[in-house]
């Protein structure tokens, strides 16, 4: 893997970019010493989009809202 001095890195940042994106991964040194390794930025896949993908399979009764309010209203009385 190429090893480049930082000063040059500063100085040639956009080619030396260009060319990491196409796949040269290059690392930046300091007095010789390795500092760091600039690769290609891997890209995932978006997430799908799961809105709706249960549409049509489940069946929410009419009085969903009020299933069980007999047994509520027996634990906590009636609204006084």
């Amino acid at each position: 893997m190429e090893q480049i001095n930082i000063h040059e890195a500063k100085t040639h940042l956009s080619a030396l970019v260009e060319k990491a994106a196409k796949g040269k991964p290059f690392v930046i040194a300091k007095a010789g010493k390795p500092m760091v390794t600039v690769i290609p930025y891997a890209q995932t896949q978006p997430a799908k989009q799961r809105i709706g993908f249960m549409r049509g399979q489940i069946k929410v009764p009419e009085d969903f809202d009020r299933l069980g309010a007999a047994e509520i209203i027996k634990m906590f009385g009636e609204n006084e």
